[in-house]
């Protein structure tokens, strides 16, 4: 006799490279894994075997294990926790080599959760069949790279005929049997019906080809078992009335008129093969499944068998009944009769009459006897105040989630919003007047003593003794006895397994630690010291501890009973004392439940010895005290710790003899020879100003945007001016022998990410922290003060409050605890305060000068002012400054700061990667500099020729890729100083160039791309570049600094700005040029936009001109705002180009040049107001616009796949997703379009939603295109709308600006989002969904109707309500999001948009009606209403 779970755990072994096993609740033990165990002594296989622990992730390790692997196998026993990790991650899974073996007991619920989710699902009821069908399973995943599941019923035993170990292997190597149906016949063109332009061809549909590979399969299996497997088994009887679908464990039935068909294979199941199992007689079908938990209303199958029987045609269909069964033996011939006598039911029958409500109750998991060495001592130390908020014991009444850490947080929760509201009401009776001296004293002695441990339960005691026997009448008496059970102060512990400690960010733990509520978390993790390098390498366990110590405000603890029993009880006395999260990680290693005590002390003894289980304790509380808050309690790794620490390696003892060498060991070289220049250069100033006993200040500042750094420059030059020497410097650029050499330092830092300091601050502060582990106190001669920069808005959010301003705060209290005196307060700058920073900074400053004494002293001498972007431009003599000699210094791969600004009007911006930033610092060398190249090319057309040279440059100066922007052109990243002349010469010998591509200028004119309108859009296109000419700049330098003096056209260019002068304009400025009805340039999101309108002959007349169209946003900056354009007039294509001019030049002239973040138009217009501008316009056009013309938008988004023309061209559209152009696995974009380029004689039309257009395809051409395309998978749009209708940035790890990610993460976010669209039956509505990775808006996403800007790494702001077509501004509906949070809102917001939607309403306009946000008017209004409306407000939400 054999058991089921055996047999498949071998046929698993011996067919399967990996093999990945998931663990069951402990005490239990794998019952896969003792098989694999016993054949690894015995087989000549040996196949990857890893285990992964309850509660891990499955679906990520079988994810990294799928490449270079012909066969992977997941064994486990059935839960609803494991079916819905694998679903999560099925679209990847289901393209793997896998079969998914899950044991079920006696419910099918869990696992017909991934029916749908994977194309093949057997189910064996037998263990003869459960081996067939794992060979068949194998064999199926093995040929076909597909993922197969196979359930089986884990208990069935009986005599079953096994394949020897030998036939294994070339059984699933073996040739395909020969089908006798024409399987490998021909049906049609490979590519079937493409849908849009393409000729309809007969085709096997999905489901029946995936039957016929299953066929083929079976049929091998058949070949060398000579057993049958067929999909569905019957048992005919003659001339039935009932056909019974059975799935699942069901006893041989024999009933006269019944005929009963065993479900082998549910996916995929034909229409056709159903329909054959019914014959004519049959006028009931019953559906028998063995499902006890399924909570919808139809399965699968079910619904499968109602679609199959309405294909009947002109026939009396037979009546389908759904029913559920527990046990085989509720199935009975009676119990089916019964069936036959009770009338037609629309909602599914419970066989034997068993109800939900009397289903077995859940079984009460065991709880390890080692893990009561913890529990002993919680219920030693707290008695009856102890609460185990996830106990066992509540299982019976609350059922099997009980025992979750995530429902017990909830419940946690939920007790003390109920305790506060007990509060409360006690505190409100003490109000009331009929209250007795007696029982008001009661009231106010339990308000005094709540938090308590024991007064808190005595007084609590007597007090509802007073009440009961009160004759008081009031409700809130009533409400205070049904809260009874809330007086006493209990200690509240949620008890975990290490299981958290694999997925921090998506598990229970971050959201206990980020709750702030007054809860412990005891964690306790088993993995022995021996074993611990056993696991799956790439399943690395999170240090919960380290990642709780980060938060700020959580008690953590890393504990041992077996290696320090007064350690622990330490340990769990403070963390109950914390007002707050706690969170203890607690060592009990051992393999199972039999292991001896003495075996868990050895392994106890060895892992924290060796450093590999520290034993500490960490108290933010003491932090807050000034005191040191880590406390390391392991001897023998406190002693080690030591010895390294007294040892200084050769680096260190040079920089301590030499301070001056630690900028060099830390910084660029070209960094420190300007600096070297700019102190030499003062040095004679200093000399005459500064007095030989002067006191000197050093100022040290961290700033990635500017901002400290300018005021630190302002601090030092403030002191000179006073008569103190004074030194500037990076806060990175000493070293802590250094700093404690000094006697006077004010530091100035701002803020990055979440409470980070900036990249040019980090070192130190790791060195700070380093410093105080060990205990030391070097400062005891340093003075210093702190002045911090931080924006108390940017985390709305209470809980992420302490992030204002953190690295100032935290410096200023680790400065102090090294020993160092404060000679000033920390001052706190406020970008919410009425005069931003400088608020803070005036109360600051005065207390600096007031140490030295030099407070009264009057400093007459005008400060320089500060170095902007308007001086730059001013003195780069048109755009040269040193770029010239920049490019030579092969000392650095970078630029002068300066000279960086000016790049951008070359097209270029330096960058780094951000990826490596940190690793590169600490090897101390400089950042991977690159630099980004942005192609102007105006109207978004270029040759094939063109193409193929964009493709060479990709490939010999960037990265390989490049990528199709939002401005529809074309983008290279990771081009090296040295490259960047070699690439711009290439790109002007394909007849483009990159000027004005970027800058204060105007930059990339854009137009529609309106493939079937081809008359017009050559019109627009000419209409685009004359545009684009017109504003070009006209300075030589591009010329002579990349080009070597040789002119693309040949003519004599003098040095003379005639329309820019020598300040170009105060901020970027961009045109677009749109045809109604397609908004696809994102029109009013334009400076100046130009909307085509048609005369009746279908003739361009001219163009409504609209203005002050603009994106950008300062996060937390009320002063910046987007704005959608107004439209002003209508002028002639001739008076286009002057038009374009002269609102160019009102803009030069009138904008904000002091401030760059309100410089743009859309600022200038809302400051002079429309009608003043528009007057100032044609004051200088010398004539008045016409009024505006009428014209229809319906549409931003791109009409995908093929159209033609009315010139009979063919086009077509390819989407790409956020406009990357590069080869990845199946995906080969770049070589398919570089071979179309090859032959293709047309254009390739960029759009301004990253996709592209092969246009002007001759008719001949067309299948050669249609080839190629389908070759390469760039004809797929099996896309969902959403996906269709997304837009991200580039942002990590390129973009400077960049605060989160944005092109690397919104397809991700896009695989979760479209799943709910398509559960909801949105899978082909458009949704305009868009992403930026800071708010700067490059890909427009304040006229998404969803969009999501970054605020930090996976934290966004959340907009909703923006038009459909670009017409309306959204709105900031949350203003810091999570993924996770994200799709808890998107969740029931899209499904009653499916539900609830008008004809034809676009989300955008639903979310507006249905009361989610209110509409945005104009760009000043866009901040009211932010936040949410009524009900869904954010305050509210949160409540």
């Amino acid at each position: 006799m054999s058991n089921a779970t055996s047999i498949v755990a071998r046929i698993a072994y011996l067919a399967s490279d990996v093999i990945v096993d998931s663990q069951p609740t402990l005490p239990s033990t794998s019952q896969f894994a003792k098989k694999y165990d016993s054949l690894s002594t015995t087989s000549v296989r040996r196949p990857t075997v890893l285990s992964v622990p309850l509660g891990g992730d499955p679906g990520s390790t079988l994810l990294r294990s799928g490449p270079g692997a012909a066969l992977i196998s997941f064994t486990s026993s059935a839960t609803a926790q494991t079916a819905i990790r694998l679903i999560l991650c099925a679209s990847e899974l289901s393209s793997l080599p896998l079969v998914l073996h899950l044991a079920v007991k006696d419910d099918l619920s869990d696992v017909s959760l991934l029916r749908s989710a994977v194309p093949f699902f057997l189910v064996s009821t037998t263990a003869q069949k459960a081996h067939d069908n794992s060979l068949l399973a194998s064999r199926l995943a093995r040929t076909e790279k597909k993922a197969v599941v196979h359930v089986f019923y884990e208990g069935k035993s009986d005599s079953v005929e096994e394949i020897v170990e030998g036939d294994v292997q070339p059984f699933l190597l073996s040739e395909k049997v020969a089908s006798t149906n024409g399987v490998n016949g021909h049906n049609g063109h490979a590519n079937g019906v493409n849908g849009i332009n393409g000729h309809s061809v007969t085709a096997q549909s999905p489901v029946s080809e995936l039957f016929k590979l299953y066929e083929l399969a079976a049929l091998s299996t058949v070949a060398r078992t000579r057993r049958a497997c067929p999909p569905l088994s019957v048992r005919a009887a003659n001339e039935p009335h009932t056909v019974i679908f059975a799935l699942g464990d069901i006893p041989s039935l024999d009933i006269d008129g019944v005929s009963v068909v065993s479900v082998g294979l549910l996916t995929p199941l034909p229409s056709s093969r159903i329909l054959d199992a019914i014959p004519p007689s049959a006028s009931r079908v019953i559906v028998l499944e063995q499902v006890h938990r399924w909570n919808m209303k139809w399965t699968p199958l079910y619904l499968e068998l109602v679609n199959a029987i309405q294909q009947q045609v002109g026939e009396q269909r037979p009546h389908i009944q759904s029913v559920y069964f527990s046990e085989p033996a509720q199935v009975t011939p009676s119990a089916i009769a019964k069936l036959f006598q009770a009338a037609p039911s629309s909602t599914p029958l419970q066989l034997g009459g068993v109800s939900g409500s009397s289903s077995p109750s859940p079984e009460v998991p065991h709880i390890p006897k080692h893990e009561s060495s913890y529990t002993k001592i919680l219920s030693h130390v707290f008695g009856e105040r102890l609460e185990v908020s996830n106990s066992p014991a509540l299982v019976p009444k609350q059922g099997a989630i009980a025992t979750s850490p995530e429902f017990a947080l909830g419940r946690v929760r939920g007790q003390l919003e109920l305790r506060n509201e007990l509060t409360r009401s006690v505190q409100q009776l003490m109000e009331v007047r009929e209250v007795s001296p007696e029982l008001h004293k009661l009231l106010s002695q339990w308000t005094l003593v709540k938090d308590d441990a024991t007064k808190s339960r005595s007084v609590g005691k007597e007090l509802i003794t007073a009440l009961e026997s009160s004759k008081l009448s009031s409700s809130l008496v009533d409400r205070i006895l049904s809260l009874r059970t809330h007086f006493p102060s209990r200690s509240r512990w949620i008890i975990g397994s290490d299981a958290w400690s694999y997925d921090l960010g998506a598990s229970g733990l971050h959201h206990a630690i980020a709750s702030g509520l007054d809860i412990n978390i005891l964690i306790i993790d088993t993995l022995p010291y021996t074993s611990r390098n056993s696991a799956d390498p790439h399943r690395r366990k999170q240090d919960a501890g380290l990642y709780a110590m980060n938060h700020g405000d959580v008690y953590v603890a890393s504990v041992a009973v077996y290696s320090s029993y007064a350690q622990v009880l330490q340990a769990i006395m403070e963390a109950d004392r914390h007002k707050g999260p706690s969170v203890i990680l607690a060592y009990l290693p051992y393999q199972n439940e039999d292991a001896p005590a003495l075996e868990v002390l050895k392994e106890t003894k060895l892992a924290v010895d060796a450093g590999y289980w520290p034993l500490y304790r960490w108290d933010p509380v003491k932090e807050v005290q000034g005191k040191e808050p880590f406390t390391l309690d392991s001897d023998a790794v406190k002693n080690d710790l030591q010895q390294f620490l007294d040892r200084q390696n050769h680096l260190s003892q040079l920089v301590r003899s030499k301070p001056e060498l630690a900028t060099e060991l830390v910084s660029s070289l070209g960094e420190n020879v300007k600096e070297a220049r700019r102190r030499k250069a003062l040095q004679a100033y200093d000399d005459l100003v500064v007095s030989l006993d002067a006191p000197p200040l050093m100022v040290l500042y961290a700033s990635d945007g500017g901002t400290a750094e300018r005021f630190a420059k302002r601090l030092a030059n403030r002191g000179k001016a006073r008569g103190l020497s004074t030194s500037l410097a990076t806060i990175d650029s000493m070293s802590i022998e250094s700093l404690a050499q000094e006697e006077h330092i004010a530091f100035v830092t701002s803020v990055a990410g979440q409470g980070e300091p900036p990249q040019n601050g980090r070192t130190l502060f790791k060195a700070l922290n380093a410093t105080a582990l060990r205990g030391e106190k070097p400062f005891s001669k340093l003075r210093y003060s702190v002045f911090g920069l931080g924006d108390s808005h940017y985390w709305p959010r209470p809980e992420d409050a302490h992030y204002y301003n953190k690295p100032g705060k935290d410096l200023d209290a680790r400065l102090e605890q090294l020993g160092g005196e404060r000679f000033a307060v920390v001052g706190l700058g406020d970008d919410q305060d009425a005069d931003g920073p400088e608020t803070g900074y005036r109360v600051w400053e005065p207390l600096v000068w007031k140490t030295f004494g030099v407070d009264s002293i009057e400093v007459k001498e005008a400060e320089p002012d500060p170095i902007t972007n308007e001086h730059i431009k001013a003195a780069s003599g048109y755009l040269r400054g040193t770029i010239a000699e920049g490019l030579e210094d092969t000392s650095t791969g970078a630029l002068d700061p300066s000279d960086t600004q000016l790049t951008k009007f070359h097209g270029i911006y330096q960058q780094d990667d951000r990826d490596i930033r940190d690793e590169r610092q600490a090897q101390g060398v400089e950042p991977a500099y690159s630099f980004m190249i942005r192609v102007r090319m105006p109207g978004g057309v270029c040759t094939p020729q063109q193409w193929l040279q964009m493709d060479q440059i990709a490939d010999e100066h960037g990265n390989g890729t490049f990528k199709i922007t939002t401005r529809a052109t074309f983008q290279f990243h990771g081009v090296i100083k040295r490259h960047l002349k070699p690439s711009i010469q290439d790109i002007n010998k394909a007849l483009l160039d990159t000027l004005a591509a970027c800058g204060d200028v105007n930059r990339n004119v854009i137009c529609s791309a309106i493939p079937t309108l081809s008359r017009l859009h050559a019109q627009v296109y000419d209409f685009s570049k004359l545009v684009s000419a017109h504003l070009l700049p006209r300075t030589t330098a591009y010329h002579e600094i990349w080009l070597d003096k040789k002119m693309v056209a040949g003519e004599a260019v003098k040095d003379f700005e005639p329309l820019y002068g020598e300040f170009y304009l105060p901020r970027k400025f961009k045109i677009a040029v749109a045809v109604p009805p397609t908004n696809d340039v994102d029109i009013y999101a334009n400076d100046l936009g130009f909307i085509a309108i048609v005369d009746e002959r279908g003739e361009l007349a001219g163009f409504n001109v609209s203005v002050g169209g603009g994106m950008g946003v300062a996060h937390g900056n009320k002063k910046t705002y987007p704005r959608l354009a107004d439209v002003m007039g209508f002028c002639t294509v001739e008076q286009g180009p002057i038009v374009a001019e002269k609102v160019m030049l009102t803009q030069r002239d009138n904008g904000n040049r002091a401030d760059r973040k309100n410089a743009r138009l859309k600022y200038t217009i809302d400051r002079m107001g429309l009608d003043a501008f528009k007057a100032e316009v044609e004051s200088r056009l010398g004539y008045s616009l016409a009024p505006a013309r009428p014209f229809t938008f319906d549409r931003n988004v791109d009409d995908f796949g093929w159209s033609t023309g009315e010139d009979n061209k063919h086009h077509v559209m390819l989407f790409i997703e956020n406009g990357r152009i590069q080869d990845e696995p199946g995906r080969d974009f770049k070589t398919g379009l570089r071979e179309i380029a090859q032959i293709h004689k047309g254009t390739f039309r960029l759009t301004a939603n990253q996709h592209l257009m092969i246009s002007e395809i001759a008719t001949e051409d067309v299948s050669a295109i249609k080839t190629i395309l389908a070759k390469y998978k760039l004809d797929n749009l099996d896309y969902t709308g959403l996906r269709l209708s997304s837009s991200a940035c580039v942002s990590f790890p390129t973009c400077g600006l960049a605060m989160a990610e944005s092109e690397r993460y919104l397809p991700v976010l896009i695989d979760k989002v479209e799943k709910i669209c398509e559960e909801n039956g949105l899978r082909n509505d458009s949704i305009v969904m868009r992403m930026t990775g800071c708010p700067n808006g490059c890909a427009r996403p304040y006229v998404a109707e969803v969009a999501f800007v970054g605020k930090a790494p996976g934290s966004y702001s959340m907009l909703l309500g923006g038009g459909y077509y670009g017409q309306r501004l959204n709105k900031i509906y949350r203003e810091t999001v999570s993924e996770r949070e994200i799709l808890s809102i998107l969740t029931p917001m899209i499904k009653r948009y499916a539900l609830e939607r008008l004809e034809g309403e676009h989300f955008g306009d639903f979310v507006i009606r249905t009361g989610y946000i209110s509409p945005t008017t104009s760009g000043k209004e866009w901040y009211d209403g932010m936040g949410g409306e009524g009900e869904y407000r954010e305050a509210a939400a949160a409540a």
